[in-house]
């Protein structure tokens, strides 16, 4: 495993660390300032480098934000923590906008400091092993069983001409699999064609798929190829087949049936070798009930049938997804990657994708542009993932005394200041209450039920502490068990100084 490297001119912050480090069985390395670690940069090889760096904000040999920029242009995704005090903690905010992991306020509790250094470290390697996922991505991407289902069917077509119909939701991606279709038959060093049956006005797709000759009709000025001599020797792909107009429903029935057709004014037949792929994502046995689609042109599209599964059927593929989409929108805009926390794919995972594949793809491109950080949270999400209600702002007031069954889409009332409400007397009660609020939220459908109830309980906690030690913080937090540092943090999230 890569050292973790610890950057900082006190010389006990650099011990406490190397031995607690040392028990976890993690390597380290330390520096005394920044020329140092950039030094250290230069020849290391990269079996070499840093796991994660920790380092300093404040060094008389430079400045931590200097260092942490130098490093992210050398290592993008590499995790750095920012060792701040807490009167620097406007510098820590511009360390998140340069790409910091996380900042650990000086003085710190080294448990959670060490907690803290493995979650970086996890993240890391689960970063190398999703890049190297990514290294040479394949067409397609799926590890749900309704999507290994889809490979195997490929494969077995591998070696045929034969036609397919592709079915399943809009955005659920059927071109990529007209495309992997393609690519692995005995076609694939001829053209892919895609046209959209839909997409193009009646007047002008039979000219689109079988071309005209010149003075065919006004405007006509040349003869032109259509799509089926286009894809000639490969694969035309027919999309949203199932709104073909009926009449040219007939000519493709033709095509299909003899190999030859006729450009629109043309009176010579034109041999096609073309294979043909069709995909739509309407249910034609029903179209060819009500008369709106041919049935035999059905039953020669429907030789082979895929159906593609949509996205809320493949849960699991959601992450992996994620993780490439995000690595595809940086590479395009030509920004780092976000990474993205374990509670924000748990919500991702969770979300229906009306739109499939193409939608979760837009929400990633939106979370390179839009997140604030580089690590995507919960409430860096869309509104669109969290139900339809605006993402929680950070820092977003939270009333203090609010009952557990307060609906949360209530606009906050002025918190009460050293106020406790009464407690039952019955211990068990407001686990109850707590239960049936978790219930109800649920039952809306919402999907940041952790992140609203963990703010209210932690508010109700801290400020009952509180009021019991007469707002004495360092009292407050030995009551509750926690380090003082963290109460400060808590009560600035929470905004409990307003």
């Amino acid at each position: 495993m890569k050292p973790i490297w610890i950057v900082d001119d006190d010389q006990s912050i650099r011990f406490v660390l190397e031995k607690a480090l040392a028990r976890e069985e993690l390597p380290t390395r330390s520096f005394t300032h920044p020329q140092e670690v950039i030094a250290a940069l230069d020849d290391a090889s990269d079996s070499e480098g840093p796991q994660i760096l920790v380092s300093d904000i404040r060094m008389p040999g430079g400045s931590g934000l200097d260092l942490l920029e130098q490093v992210k242009k050398r290592l993008p995704g590499l995790p750095v923590i920012i060792m701040t005090a807490f009167s620097d903690l406007d510098s820590a905010v511009s360390a998140f906008q340069g790409g910091a992991f996380e900042y650990l306020p000086k003085p710190f509790d080294l448990p959670k400091a060490v907690e803290l250094i493995r979650r970086a470290v996890d993240e890391s390697q689960r970063e190398e092993v999703a890049e190297e996922r990514l290294g040479a991505v394949p067409e397609m991407l799926g590890q749900a069983p309704a999507m290994q289902d889809v490979f195997r069917a490929i494969g077995r077509l591998s070696q045929s001409n034969v036609t397919v119909l592709i079915t399943g939701e809009s955005g659920a991606g059927k071109e990529l699999v007209a495309h992997a279709l393609h690519k692995h038959s005995p076609r694939s060093g001829g053209p892919f064609v895609a046209i959209n049956t839909a997409a193009i006005p009646k007047d002008l797709l039979e000219s689109e798929l079988f071309g005209h000759e010149r003075g065919a009709f006004t405007g006509a000025q040349t003869m032109r190829r259509g799509r089926f001599e286009q894809a000639e020797g490969g694969t035309l792909f027919l999309d949203e087949i199932g709104d073909m107009p009926f009449d040219l429903q007939t000519r493709l029935l033709r095509v299909l049936s003899d190999g030859n057709f006729y450009r629109v004014g043309g009176h010579s037949a034109v041999k096609a070798h073309v294979r043909v792929i069709a995909a739509t994502h309407q249910n034609l046995e029903q179209r060819v009930k009500e008369g709106s689609f041919r049935e035999d042109l059905f039953h020669r599209l429907n030789v082979i049938r895929l159906r593609l599964p949509a996205l809320r059927e493949r849960r699991e593929d959601v992450p992996m997804l994620t993780r490439y989409f995000l690595q595809q929108s940086a590479t395009q805009l030509g920004v780092e990657p976000k990474r993205i926390s374990d509670a924000a794919l748990q919500v991702l995972s969770g979300f229906d994708y009306p739109g499939n594949v193409r939608q979760l793809q837009n929400i990633c491109h939106w979370l390179t542009v839009m997140a604030p950080a580089q690590v995507v949270d919960v409430k860096d999400l869309p509104p669109e993932v969290m139900g339809g209600v605006p993402a929680p702002t950070v820092g977003a007031a939270v009333p203090a005394a609010a009952p557990l069954a307060m609906p949360v889409d209530m606009p906050h009332a002025p918190a009460p200041v050293a106020t406790v409400p009464a407690v039952s007397d019955g211990a068990g009660d407001w686990e109850q209450d707590l239960q049936a609020e978790a219930q109800r939220l649920l039952a809306q459908g919402r999907t940041d039920v952790w992140d609203v109830l963990t703010r209210r309980f932690e508010t109700r906690l801290i400020q009952t502490a509180l009021a019991s030690t007469r707002g004495r913080r360092i009292e407050a937090a030995h009551k509750l068990g926690i380090g003082r540092n963290t109460i400060t943090r808590k009560i600035q999230e929470l905004h409990l100084e307003e």
